[in-house]
Parts: C-alpha cells; sequence; structure tokens
C-alpha cells in the first residue's frame, strides 16, 4: 500500500529535528538551520539545527567528559545496551525505513532490507562486547611474565555518508559503544534524519548522556576541521569519497589519530564462458541497482567473457528495462530517484562520453523527465576501454559492459584502477573461483553473489579503497589499543 502524507507527517513530527550533546536535544548554537529536501520531489521535508564549530567542540568536550565512566562500565552492560538497542530499531523498522526512503530516496522494500542490515551490528556486537580479551604467558626466559590487555582508544570521531543513513551509523556506533569509546556523530547533511532517530532510540536503549553526540552540519569542514585537531579526539572513522578522506587522512596526522578509512570503488563484475547466465544477471541486477547503483560496492564495470557478452548484455538490458523508477514510498517502485541534481548530472555526464566514444545503449541513457532526480536503468556494451564510465565511481543505475578474452586478461583489466574494494566473480569453476581470488586487488570478493555485505564479516578494502576493516571479529579492534604489561617472576625468591 501506498505511504500516506498523514503517516509521511506524523514520522517527521518525531523526529528530533536538534543537535544531541551531551544528553541534550539543542539547537544551534547561533540557531541556525538548513532544509532536507525529498530526492524524489525536489520539495522540504523538514528543518533541522545547522551545527557551528562551537557545537562541534561542545560535542566533543561531552565525549571527552563522559569516557572514563564509559570505559570502566561492565562489557556485559555495554552489550545488554546494543541488543535493546537491536530490539528497538526491529521494533521500529517501518519508522526507519520510511525515513530513509523519505530523506534519500530508496524503495521501501529496499529500505526495510538496510533496516535488517544495519540492524544486525547491534546484535553482532552485541555479543563481540564481551569477547575482547587477551592473554597472559611466560616470557620465553622464563624471568618475567606478559600481561596484554586490550583497551578502548578513546573519543571518536564518526563521519558517515548518505547512501545507508541507517547502516552505516550502526556500523560505526555499535563497535565503538562495544569496545567503551565514546563519539561524535557527524552524518551527511543530505540525510541527517535516520541518525537523528537512531540516536532517540540509544537514548531509550540506556545509552549514557554524551556516549553518543550527533551533530549535523552544512559546514562539515568548519565543524570537524577543529576536532580533527583537538589532540583529546583519538580516533578517526570515515566512509566517504576517496578525495575526501586522503584530506582527512592528512589532517589526521598532525595528531596521528588512529583512522578506519572505507573510501571509493571501481568493483569489476567478471563473468566468464562457463558462468550461469541466469545467476549472472541476477547478480548484476543485485551488484548494480542495490540503492539506486549509489554504493561504493556497486558494480561499476561488467567484464564479460566474449562468448557470452552479446547474450548476458541482451538478458541484462530487458531486465533493467521492466525496472520502473517512482517515488520510493509508492509499491510499484522498483528505483528511486539519485540523492541530488549534481549525482544526476554526473552520471548522465559519464553515459554521454561513453556514447561519444562509441559505445551503444542497450536501453536508458537518459535522465527521467518530471520532477525528481530520476534516471533511467541503463546498459551500455561497446564501452571503450578508455572511457571515463570505466575509470570513475558511476554511482547511478547505469551498467558498462567490455569484453574479454582470455583469464589474463579478464584481471588484467579488473585490476587496472587505483581503487580495491570489492570484485564480483561468476563461474561454475570452483578452481578459477579460488584463483580469482588470489589474483584479483580487493579486499572483498563476491564468487557468484552479487551481495556480500554482512555483519559477521569484516568489511573493507584496500589500495585508494580505504584502511581498517568494519564488522566481523575485526570490527571491534578498530576501536581498541594493546597495552602490554611486564611482570617480574612471580616465583623468584
Amino acid at each position: 500500500m501506498t505511504v500516506t502524507v498523514e503517516r509521511e507527517q506524523d514520522l517527521l513530527a518525531r523526529v528530533p529535528t536538534g543537535l544531541l550533546i551531551g544528553g541534550q536535544w539543542r539547537d544551534s548554537s547561533t540557531g541556525a538551520s538548513f532544509d532536507i529536501e525529498d530526492p524524489a520531489t525536489g520539495k522540504t521535508l523538514i528543518t533541522i539545527a545547522d551545527a557551528t564549530p562551537a557545537d562541534g567542540a561542545a560535542a566533543l568536550d561531552a565525549a571527552v567528559a563522559a569516557q572514563e565512566d564509559w570505559a570502566r562500565t561492565a562489557p556485559r552492560e555495554r552489550g545488554e545496551i546494543l541488543r535493546r538497542a537491536f530490539e528497538l530499531v526491529t521494533a521500529r523498522a517501518d519508522d526507519f525505513a520510511l525515513l530513509m526512503t523519505l530523506e534519500m530516496g530508496k524503495p521501501l522494500a529496499e529500505a526495510r532490507g538496510e533496516v535488517t542490515y544495519g540492524a544486525e551490528f547491534l546484535r553482532w556486537f552485541s555479543e563481540e562486547a564481551v569477547r575482547a580479551s587477551g592473554r597472559y604467558s611466560m616470557a620465553p626466559d622464563g624471568k618475567s611474565r606478559l600481561l596484554v590487555t586490550k583497551k578502548p582508544v578513546g573519543p571518536c570521531l564518526l563521519i558517515t555518508p548518505w547512501n545507508f543513513p541507517l547502516a552505516m551509523a550502526t556500523r560505526k556506533i555499535a563497535p565503538a559503544v562495544a569496545a567503551g569509546c565514546t563519539m561524535v556523530l557527524k552524518p551527511a547533511n543530505l540525510t541527517p534524519l535516520t541518525s537523528s532517530l537512531f540516536a532517540q532510540v540509544m537514548e531509550e536503549a540506556g545509552l549514557p548522556a554524551g556516549v553518543l553526540n550527533v551533530i549535523h552540519t552544512t559546514d562539515a569542514q568548519g565543524v570537524t576541521g577543529p576536532l580533527v585537531e583537538d589532540p583529546r579526539l583519538r580516533k578517526l572513522s570515515f566512509t566517504g569519497s576517496t578525495p575526501v578522506g586522503r584530506s582527512l587522512l592528512a589532517a589526521a596526522s598532525k595528531n596521528v589519530l588512529r583512522t578506519s578509512m572505507e573510501l571509493g570503488g571501481n568493483a569489476p563484475f567478471l563473468v566468464f564462458e562457463d558462468a550461469d547466465l541466469d545467476a549472472a544477471v541476477t547478480g548484476a541486477l543485485a551488484a548494480k541497482l542495490r540503492n539506486m547503483g549509489e554504493a561504493c560496492t556497486a558494480a561499476n564495470r561488467f567484464l564479460v567473457h566474449e562468448s557470452v557478452a552479446d547474450e548476458f548484455a541482451a538478458r541484462l538490458a530487458e531486465r533493467m528495462a521492466g525496472m520502473r523508477t517512482a517515488r520510493g514510498t509508492e509499491d510499484e517502485s522498483k528505483l528511486g530517484p539519485l540523492i541530488d541534481r549534481k549525482s544526476r548530472d554526473k552520471v548522465h555526464s559519464l553515459v554521454t562520453d561513453a556514447l561519444a566514444d562509441g559505445a551503444e545503449a542497450m536501453t536508458g541513457g537518459a535522465p527521467v523527465e518530471g520532477p525528481g532526480y530520476f534516471y533511467q536503468p541503463t546498459v551500455l556494451k561497446g564501452v571503450d576501454r578508455s572511457s571515463r564510465i570505466l575509470r570513475e565511481e558511476i554511482f547511478g543505475p547505469v551498467a558498462p559492459i567490455v569484453t574479454f578474452s582470455t583469464e589474463d586478461q579478464a584481471v588484467q583489466l579488473a585490476n587496472d584502477t587505483e581503487y580495491g574494494l570489492v570484485a564480483y566473480v561468476f563461474t561454475r569453476d570452483l578452481n578459477r573461483g579460488l584463483r580469482m581470488g588470489e589474483r584479483l586487488d580487493t579486499g572483498m570478493l563476491g564468487l557468484n553473489a552479487g551481495v556480500i555485505s554482512n555483519a559477521a564479516a569484516p568489511f573493507g578494502g584496500i589500495k585508494q579503497s580505504g584502511l581498517g576493516r568494519e564488522g566481523g571479529s575485526e570490527g571491534i579492534e578498530e576501536y581498541l589499543y594493546t597495552q602490554y604489561i611486564g611482570i617480574a617472576d612471580p616465583t623468584a625468591s
């Protein structure tokens, strides 16, 4: 059933519009505010507080003040807070899904999937909170004892992107809570509402004041820059573009901050001659169209063996041509809008350049007329290997296809990028699949699968796709440091 206007307005009326600092929801220090736009209509949804540098400083003050007590909080208690948050988010799944659809555009069915995925980080790290352990051993020479412990790194700055408003927040907040770190969260100014609703849920779950502080702002550099330079901050976690990540890494070097960077991608999607084409097309749709293609894990380059390229392209084009673009609150919606006009213009520029270089549009190839920032699902074949669309992250529902003739050529094409976040391989040959895991320069690999994100798995890339891992047993380590204590031999007389 299509969501009513009354339902939307009721939800928006319950979302906090202030900044969360030290357990208090408050206005900006200057009273400044900004509008949140519905990308499907271009209309304003709600107006929220616009944080200033003074607000950022106050948020860090609150995090620093809360750090010592929070670090001493029992791991089991921290885990129980996360477990309660998991249950609350799950119970309010419809609210979170609708809010994401309104501020970000994704269809409701997909938004509900993100709620499930995002909530899993809360459940996973509720269990990991009690498993951060060290070791005790005798030194090799027998003359002392070695005690190794894990301790929270301290106050963290978490910067999240607009494309997965809930999951990107829970993926950072949950391990920080589990480890005993306090936080300042700076969500993207395009989609801050979900983060505010989630922070409210964390309060309901029993998170003490000051442990999580939320500051949304239109002046990201002005607000976060001083925080990164503040010696009291000990950790920076960022998800976003590689250029911004490089800038933050440079700034973080001043105080030698612990950093986690989940940056851009240029994922290759390899289809070999022995692949199950039905499975490959289904996997391609999942890898390409999740979040309208606005995902760092989205398949960006389709590398298809020349013997099956025409058939794969025809099948993919037929399926994508059947995708209906519409506001995500409508039942028939398969693809929502892109996040804003600038993003849609970039996608169209990449498609236009590829067509000028000799590519053929088998379906799509243009913006959708009317309100909102929709773009036609597009399949391009015969793409020139020097085309921009193969070098830049598309972040839209466009699938460019390039052919290869040998396995070595496929690997060369796949690795010919500065990025290394994820790759996808479709083949019936298990040995080939394992070889691809060894030969491809990537932090993650989907083998005969188009979606592999999982809270229990380490998410992250290599090369210019980032540093560190989120999720899995590795995720909590990003928020812990190792301390060694040397103890005199207790048996010495």
